[in-house]
């Protein structure tokens, strides 16, 4: 994990600031997401029926799972001291590139593209983020994700 003072962010636009840890994508995690959204397509939740009828020969993750995660993907990435509140503020732009079938394992990369000053003394960070599939090319997601920090 990359630790850095509040006032140094800023110098970190354009650097890869780094890459989580490996984080396993099993049946259990896709369920209790399919719960919480009410999304239960076969193609997450049957396993017998994505055996037969996907490529991949299992189910694969909802691609909002995958998005759900950056926050603790990056939570294991930076850490910025002298915070006392975080905000998700929301992406610029989510490409869901790759499907993640059950049992991958996937972990986030992230570089710092923009550092703006916001109102009350915060700083506005644009990542662009990466969330790769251990052992493919492709990763599952790409995106721009937006958070607000304040002392």
């Amino acid at each position: 994990m990359r630790v850095v003072e509040f006032a140094e962010v800023r110098n970190l636009v354009g650097q890869e600031v780094g890459a989580s840890e490996w984080l396993l994508i099993d049946q259990d995690r896709i369920n209790k997401f399919a719960e919480a959204t009410g999304d239960h397509q076969w193609i997450h939740v049957d396993p017998a029926r994505a055996a037969k009828e996907l490529p991949t020969g299992k189910t694969i993750a909802h691609g909002f799972l995958t998005l759900s995660l950056l926050p603790v993907l990056m939570g294991e990435i930076m850490k910025i001291n002298g915070v006392s509140r975080g905000i998700n503020y929301g992406s610029n732009r989510v490409r869901f590139t790759n499907m993640v079938p059950v049992g991958s394992r996937v972990r986030a990369r992230q570089t710092v593209k923009a550092v703006d000053e916001v109102k009350g003394g915060g700083q506005q960070i644009t990542n662009e983020v990466t969330v790769e599939i251990e052992g493919q090319d492709r990763p599952a997601l790409v995106a721009e994700s937006i958070t607000v920090v304040y002392p």
